[in-house]
C-alpha cells in the first residue's frame, strides 16, 4: 500500500487494502489494521461507453487519504462475490427444495448445473430466485421422468403453477433443454 504504512503488530510494511470489504489487512501477519475505511467525496463519471462508475478516495482511520479510489476494479469484484454468493444460495435452496420432493443428489447436482447456466445467461434477472429454482428442479424432474408436477412445487412454494410454468418454459427454451411437456398444462401455458 502506498504511503509507507507499517503494521504495529509485526512491522510489516506490506499492508493489502481490499476496498470491496472496506479493510486494510497486513499480509505478514494477517491482523486488521482497519475495518472501516470510508469514502469521502464520492463522484460519478461517465466513461466512452455511456457508462458511469464511482470516482473517490478512501479516507483511512489516520486521515491519509491516498489509497486507492474506486473505478472499474471495485465493480467487477462485488460482480464476482454476487454470482458466487447467488450461486452458494441457489444451491442451498436446491438442496432444501429438493429434499422435500425427496430428490436423488444427482437430480439436485442437475438442477444446480441447470441453474448455473440460467445465472450466467442473466435468466435470473428479474424474476424470484424461488421461482427459477422451482423451474431448474422441474426441468429435472422431466429430463429424469420422476413422477412429479409442477402442481407440487407449486404447493411446497404456496406460488401460482401458471407462473411456475412460465419460468419454466423460458427456462427450457433458453437454455435449449428438451423437457417432455405432460397433460393439457403446457397446452394452456403456450397458447
Amino acid at each position: 500500500m502506498p504511503g509507507g504504512r507499517v503494521c504495529a503488530a509485526c512491522g510489516c510494511s506490506e499492508i493489502e487494502v481490499d476496498a470491496a470489504r472496506g479493510d486494510a489487512v497486513c499480509t505478514g501477519c494477517g491482523s486488521v489494521l482497519e475495518d472501516n475505511i470510508i469514502v469521502s467525496e464520492v463522484q460519478f463519471v461517465e466513461n466512452s461507453g455511456g457508462g458511469s462508475s464511482a470516482v473517490g478516495q478512501f479516507v483511512s482511520l489516520d486521515g491519509a487519504g491516498k489509497t486507492p479510489t474506486l473505478g472499474g476494479g471495485f465493480h467487477a469484484n462485488l460482480g464476482k462475490e454476487s454470482r458466487a454468493q447467488t450461486l452458494q444460495n441457489g444451491k442451498r435452496q436446491i438442496h432444501h427444495l429438493g429434499n422435500q420432493l425427496q430428490l436423488n443428489q444427482h437430480c439436485l447436482d442437475t438442477a444446480f448445473n441447470f441453474f448455473k447456466m440460467a445465472v450466467s445467461k442473466h435468466l435470473t434477472r428479474g424474476r424470484k430466485m424461488t421461482h427459477v429454482i422451482a423451474a431448474c428442479l422441474y426441468l429435472v424432474c422431466r429430463t429424469e421422468g420422476t413422477p412429479h408436477m409442477l402442481l407440487d412445487l407449486s404447493d411446497l412454494l404456496q406460488v401460482n403453477v401458471y407462473v411456475l410454468g412460465k419460468t419454466f418454459l423460458l427456462l427450457a427454451r433458453e437454455l435449449c433443454i428438451n423437457a417432455p411437456a405432460i397433460g393439457i398444462f403446457f397446452y394452456e401455458l403456450t397458447f
